[in-house]
């Protein structure tokens, strides 16, 4: 953790162009910032803050990348063009990785994501200081060589050092972003670096592979960061277009860190985790022997968690099951002589605690229904009433069911058209959300609803049927009700047979 009497102490005669057009953000990090710098000046866009760089010098540049007139990197750009050694340092938003990668390429110092951690802004800046007062030490160096030789090596070894250190810990965060989007990855990396280790130490491998080999595990899935919402938190499976488009992820990872020279070794890893043996696998269907020994650690790793880590769609396996797969895909997915060292790794090996794609917090929850959201009403779609039972057989969170039926709606829909149907299920919808602001809602069967409770729940049907719309156009609700505690239903279909008897 960075001291700030330290870092106030390296800043204090330095000067700072900050630049950002959220007026908020920028007055109050121009108030922060000038309680460690010698001088703030501050600019609303890149336009502006080009500008007051020409007039002036400044040792350190922050900016945001989104502004109106000419954005952070188009100002970046045109500073490097006038000093390609400048300390730049960017400032944004987590979901704007594609800038992230760009902003890498034009070497910028380190990237600051909003909102604002002021531990890691620190951080950065007490990197960037120190970088700078390095080059002020080589112009000093130059004209007292000699005496400066032996604490100018000890000062360049350490300074190297944190801008290792900052790299790492930047790119780290953006793999912790990633994962914590989804439930199922949370955790995946590390698992994958960890296996990859004990695999390489059994195959008896320098400390040095089994080092890289262990921060290739960790990065190796840092392509993600391009990869659409839509597609990495999507809890079923992928159909062959998204299968197509996740693969980029791989080629990403490497066009990534291929860039960086301290990571290139891992970057030539990375780009093969996901080819076979039997030349089956992508992006390039490298097989056998082509693929790197390392490599080919890597695939079986990454392999391997994903056969014992739980998905909607499919069970994990638990060792012993998992141990026979990689038997049976030895030659075809995977090198044989990897085989058999996982094998003897894997079999004294305990797994984890059970992991799940199920999410745990609120938030998470609702990101996870997002794919189970009725597009015409925005209540849970029947698909994921069929899921939440055939866990709830399991867990039983739930204790209650209620059942709405809409009588009289088909006419509504004669007469009005389906347009305006689906215009008056939206609104219904949403006068059951304001009824029943802790249960779930699901609509089924075009204008049947349920309501899925924790605990009974006592439906007032005039409640219910106090709907200006309804009376307007003599629609009625009636109520069916089912105690989940007294009632066998392992899934959806289950459930409709019991509705039909009632």
């Amino acid at each position: 953790m960075v001291n700030i009497k330290e870092l106030k102490t390296l800043s204090q005669n330095l000067r700072l162009l900050y630049v950002e057009d959220e007026e908020m953000l920028r007055e109050a990090l121009f108030t922060y910032l000038s309680k460690i710098f010698g001088e703030v000046v501050s600019a609303e866009n890149g336009e502006e803050g080009l500008k007051a760089y020409k007039k002036a010098n400044f040792d350190i540049v922050l900016t945001d990348i989104q502004m109106p007139i000419m954005n952070g990197l188009e100002m970046t750009k045109e500073i490097k063009k006038i000093n390609s050694e400048q300390e730049i340092i960017i400032i944004s938003a987590y979901s704007e990785p594609e800038y992230f990668i760009e902003a890498i390429r034009m070497g910028i110092h380190g990237y600051i994501i909003k909102p604002v951690d002021y531990k890691q802004m620190n951080q950065i800046f007490y990197s960037a200081a120190l970088d700078i007062q390095r080059y002020k030490e080589n112009m000093n160096y130059k004209l007292h060589l000699e005496e400066m030789v032996h604490k100018r090596t000890k000062t360049i070894l350490f300074l190297e050092k944190e801008k290792i250190d900052n790299y790492e810990k930047t790119l780290e965060s953006f793999i912790t972003m990633i994962e914590d989007r989804d439930t199922y990855t949370g955790g995946h990396s590390q698992r994958v670096a960890n296996y990859c280790r004990l695999i390489a130490q059994e195959m008896s491998y320098p400390k040095a592979d089994c080092d890289l080999l262990f921060k290739a595990g960790i990065m190796h899935d840092i392509g993600k960061i391009s990869t659409p919402d839509s597609i990495l938190l999507k809890p079923g499976k992928l159909n062959d277009l998204e299968y197509h488009l996740i693969k980029g992820h791989v080629t990403v990872s490497y066009e990534l860190l291929s860039k960086i020279p301290m990571y290139e070794d891992i970057a030539e890893l990375i780009i093969y985790h996901h080819e076979r043996y039997d030349g089956k696998g992508y992006p390039h269907g490298f097989k056998g022997d082509e693929i790197p020994p390392l490599a080919r650690i890597m695939i079986l790793a990454d392999a391997f968690d994903a056969m014992t880590t739980n998905r909607i769609y499919k069970g994990r396996k638990d060792i012993s099951i998992a141990i026979e797969e990689l038997k049976n895909m030895s030659g075809k997915q995977f090198h044989p002589e990897i085989v058999e060292s996982a094998i003897k790794v894997f079999s004294t090996l305990e797994l984890p605690e059970v992991r799940s794609q199920m999410p745990k917090t609120e938030i998470e929850k609702e990101r996870f229904a997002y794919f189970y959201r009725d597009q015409v009403t925005g209540a849970h779609n029947t698909q994921y009433l069929d899921f939440i039972i055939s866990q709830n057989f399991y867990n039983r969170e739930y204790d209650c069911i209620n059942m709405l039926y809409l009588h009289n709606f088909a006419n509504y829909n004669k007469k009005k058209g389906w347009s305006q149907g689906d215009l008056l299920l939206k609104a219904f919808t949403n006068h059951l959300f304001t009824l029943f602001d802790d249960t779930m809602i699901f609509r089924l069967h075009g204008d049947d609803f349920i309501l899925l409770s924790p605990q009974h729940l006592e439906i007032d049907i005039q409640a219910v049927q106090d709907f200006p719309l309804f009376h307007k156009n003599e629609i009625t609700v009636s109520c069916k009700h089912l105690d989940l505690k007294e009632e066998f239903l392992p899934d959806y279909v289950s459930l409709e047979k019991l509705i039909l008897e009632i």
